[in-house]
């Protein structure tokens, strides 16, 4: 049952957590296991970023029950691969039922696989440039509660993130959807206070060594 004005609910464990999973398996495993952790690693920094995109107008369930079929359609989503795709690519991404298939997102992630050599490239990795957007104390909350994240969709930080993507060239990269892949790789913990995960994505931020 979820608490009243506090956005937590009781999993099947008797143990509160944030509300968002709605105790569905697999919903609740994601929120359990990676949402929040922090990620060095370049392809699911990248997986996820397109992913992202693609749920805009979207839920994340729906992008997570076809994740699987997006690795596979996306070469895993191994940005030097991605990269490479070509017009037939595109035709064949439009015709994968398996898939979201919108032209225009699928066209932006090739688009974004190319920025991101670059921007490994220029940075030595991908992560060494996204983790310089996590943001300091100053520019966060002393509490994260229900109000807090009804309130801010987006942040200064990741309207900054998401101007600083689109002068490098990338595409369906809004400050909503950089907020939520922010959330999601740990470059912030947005689990609730009173969520079991909390505590345990803290202790794993303060022990993560942040790429350079």
């Amino acid at each position: 049952m979820e608490k009243e004005n506090t956005g937590l609910l009781a999993g099947p464990d008797g143990v509160a957590r944030c509300f968002w999973h709605g105790n569905l398996p697999d919903y609740l495993h994601y929120h359990d296991h990676e949402w929040g952790r922090p990620v060095a690693d370049d392809r699911r920094l990248f997986e996820k970023i397109c992913l992202e995109g693609f749920q805009s107008g979207l839920s994340w369930l729906t992008i997570l029950r076809k994740r699987e079929n997006f690795r596979d359609a996306f070469a895993n989503f191994e940005f030097d691969h991605v990269a490479a795709f070509t017009d037939k690519d595109v035709e064949r991404l439009l015709g994968n039922a398996g898939i979201i298939r919108h032209r225009g997102k699928i066209v932006s992630t090739i688009n974004n696989a190319k920025r991101a050599r670059e921007m490994a490239d220029e940075f030595g990795s991908l992560a060494a440039w996204f983790w310089r957007f996590e943001p300091g104390k100053d520019e966060r909350p002393e509490i994260v509660d229900l109000a807090h994240l009804r309130a801010n969709p987006t942040t200064a930080v990741s309207v900054r993130f998401s101007k600083e993507l689109k002068k490098r060239g990338w595409s369906f990269v809004g400050p909503t959807t950089v907020y939520a892949f922010m959330q999601a790789m740990g470059l912030v913990n947005d689990h609730l206070e009173g969520c079991v995960c909390r505590k345990q994505v803290e202790k794993e931020r303060k022990a993560f060594k942040r790429p350079k």
